[in-house]
């Protein structure tokens, strides 16, 4: 990244964050008082208990980083408003306490802005150029601050992505730098802070095991066994391990049969367009169905009334089996860190498209990290146009109440329109970025706007079919996601071979 940009991306840094704190007295979901009720957990009673405590249906159920996290937080909270950390207070929302959550997602966003400028130093920059908008490092840098997903699922919707995303983004920067042993560090911590990053470890496993352990390649790029590094895997597992050890270390003995780790309280609450999500908003005769039964925030349980139920242990052999040719591809030819990169996008693709309890935020694990590979090359840069733009479009029904319409409607489509101007800039000598059809395809997205969020709500059907909206966008959506996550394989399964790298 180029030294002038040390004028315009203060100026994009602080811009999105100002506008963040226009939505302070925005909508806010129930993660809003969840995570006050963690604050309260954390802050009121001793270690020991922080796993057991149910006074609240939002129990702590995130690894034990994040509970230290929260912890932070709590010290700096008592001095907003000290009733927000007392257990008893459920849905205590004091304007006070409203400032404070709202703020400490703001501020906690420093760490996703210096991440998203360490990923800007990974991209190359054509020489002579003045015009910003042909600067990758730029576009990228708005790409990634001012992403729509993250400002409505974070800043209005309510929670903490954009730390966490930090922490992931960090991470892939450190790997485009070579930099394995910090980028494997950061990773460590991300998987102790929230346990959906699993959807992307086989990813960082396989390529560390293959690229970092295994030093060199033979001339047709496979492995070469002999140069397998017993020290570079013994710090690799220093490196979890200690990691681990101070996250779990004061609880292994205090803290037992909770499984925080793999049960999360915050469950689908919208339409995620995956796969499954698509079948479990089809059903028979909605008058047999309990409320809400899938729209809620709560981990719940149910059965299809015409579609066959899906078990968890059908999603999690769809899963794999929609990951191995990504991990096999970067063992046998592992392409350097843009290889990784592209697994570990298949990785997150596949993980939401077929995993079990999946909510519509997972899509910005593919989102972001693509948003480095579109700055550079003409077909990635088509591939995240039609992901970005579904995937965004599918967090709509997370903001269902009149007064943000305009707000998502609005910043939807800035980021977009940005999007396809600036990415079509940067690309314009190497052709066109979509095809006619994927063109008309994204257009259906307007259509579909406007039927769920303006035709259904004043027709009959409101009343009788209230999950429609949901079934069209689910499935809408999900054709656009699925074709993002195949066009993606192609580019990583059909690549040309490159000469292999040393590390």
């Amino acid at each position: 990244m180029a030294a002038d940009s040390c004028s315009w991306f203060p100026a994009l840094a602080v811009g999105v964050s100002l506008l963040k704190c226009f939505f302070i007295s925005a909508y806010r979901s129930t993660d809003f008082e969840v995570h006050r009720n963690w604050l309260a957990i954390t802050h009121s009673l001793p270690v020991s208990r922080w796993y057991y405590e149910n006074t609240s249906e939002w129990t702590l159920d995130y690894p034990p980083l994040f509970a230290w996290f929260e912890l932070g937080l709590s010290q700096v909270a008592r001095r907003f408003d000290a009733n927000m950390l007392q257990v008893e207070n459920l849905n205590y929302a004091s304007p006070a306490t409203v400032l404070f959550q709202r703020l400490s997602v703001i501020v906690t966003d420093v760490v996703f802005i210096y991440a998203a400028r360490e990923c800007c130093r990974c991209v190359r920059e054509p020489k002579g150029s003045r015009d910003v908008l042909s600067r990758p490092s730029f576009v990228l840098a708005v790409l990634l601050l001012w992403n729509f997903g993250l400002l409505v699922v974070d800043h209005i919707h309510f929670q903490y992505n954009g730390f966490l995303f930090g922490f992931l983004l960090l991470s892939v920067a450190k790997h485009l730098q070579s930099q394995h042993l910090q980028g494997a560090l950061l990773f460590a911590f991300l998987l102790n802070l929230k346990h959906i990053y699993l959807y992307v470890a086989p990813a960082y496993g396989v390529y560390l095991l293959r690229s970092y352990c295994f030093a060199q390649d033979n001339k047709d790029g496979s492995v070469r066994w002999s140069s397998f590094s017993p020290l570079r895997l013994l710090a690799l597992g220093a490196i979890v391990t200690s990691v681990c050890a101070l996250s779990f270390g004061p609880f292994i003995a205090m803290v037992r049969g909770r499984e925080f780790f793999f049960c999360s309280g915050a469950a689908p609450s919208g339409s995620a367009p995956s796969v499954y999500r698509v079948i479990k908003n089809t059903h028979h005769d909605v008058e047999e169905l309990p409320p809400a039964s899938m729209t809620g925030g709560l981990v719940q349980e149910f059965e299809h009334s015409v579609l066959p139920s899906v078990t968890p242990a059908v999603t999690l052999v769809c899963t794999l089996l929609s990951i191995l040719p990504a991990v096999a591809s970067i063992w046998l030819r592992p392409h350097g860190a843009q290889g990784f990169l592209r697994c570990l996008l298949l990785c997150a693709l596949g993980c939401f498209m077929f995993g079990w309890h999946v909510h519509e935020k997972a899509i910005l694990i593919a989102i972001l990290p693509l948003s480095i590979l579109a700055v550079e090359s003409r077909e990635d840069a088509g591939i995240f146009l039609i992901l970005t733009t579904t995937g965004h479009y599918s967090l709509f029904p997370l903001l269902f109440t009149p007064a943000e319409l305009p707000i998502k409607v609005v910043l939807m489509l800035m980021f977009t329109i940005f999007s396809f101007t600036a990415l079509r800039k940067l690309h314009s000598a190497q052709g066109s970025l979509l095809h006619p059809l994927e063109v008309i395809y994204l257009l259906g997205l307007v259509a579909v706007a406007i039927a769920c969020e303006v035709v259904f709500p004043l027709s009959p059907w409101q009343q009788r079919l209230p999950f429609l909206p949901l079934l069209v966008t689910s499935v809408y959506c999900a054709m656009g996601v699925c074709y993002a996550f195949l066009r993606l394989y192609a580019s990583l399964l059909l690549r040309r071979e490159e000469k292999p790298k040393q590390l």
